[in-house]
């Protein structure tokens, strides 16, 4: 059962999946109605789930689901990425892919290729305390307190040079 995002308790789980690019105006409307049709029957073993979305700087898909109403079973779950296949069928936009990672750049939403981290934290293109989405959050209370974080307290901080950590 859909609820709207604000309503679901801080300790909801979450997903977060980038998108390869952002959304425009009119995909995000399609994108909106197919996720929120989607959460309306989201399912456990045919037992309703109190589950939500949100999208976030119109690249960021950010599905929640209220565990103390009901567990997920590995095929709800599973069916979640379904949805996600279908967006990326309709838009062209890949949530799946994870071979790049986004960083916020001059208030912009900048995805570099995890083969180049290495060497942009060696030119110092990216830094100990440029900011990453923490797309590894486990709750929605934890998304929306910190949402971004700098790259030195991600688990990012193994690509940095070591001389880059901060005290």
């Amino acid at each position: 059962m859909y609820l709207p995002f604000e309503e679901l308790p801080s300790e909801s789980r979450v997903w977060i999946y980038t998108g390869t690019r952002a959304f425009t105006q009119a995909e995000e409307k399609s994108v909106s109605d197919l996720l929120e049709s989607f959460c309306a029957k989201w399912a456990a073993h045919g037992e309703p789930l109190r589950t939500s979305y949100k999208i976030e700087r119109n690249q960021f898909i950010v599905m929640a689901l209220d565990e103390n109403f009901q567990n997920p079973s590995g095929c709800s779950i599973d069916s979640s990425v379904g949805v996600l296949r279908q967006i990326q069928t309709a838009t062209g936009i890949d949530f799946l892919d994870r071979s790049a990672i986004p960083f916020l750049i001059n208030n912009r939403v900048v995805l570099v290729p995890l083969s180049n981290l290495k060497a942009r934290f060696a030119s110092g293109d990216l830094r100990s305390d440029t900011l990453t989405f923490h797309t590894l959050a486990a709750t929605k209370g934890e998304w929306e307190s910190a949402n971004t974080i700098p790259v030195e307290k991600s688990w990012l901080a193994k690509y940095l040079p070591k001389t880059a950590l901060t005290q």
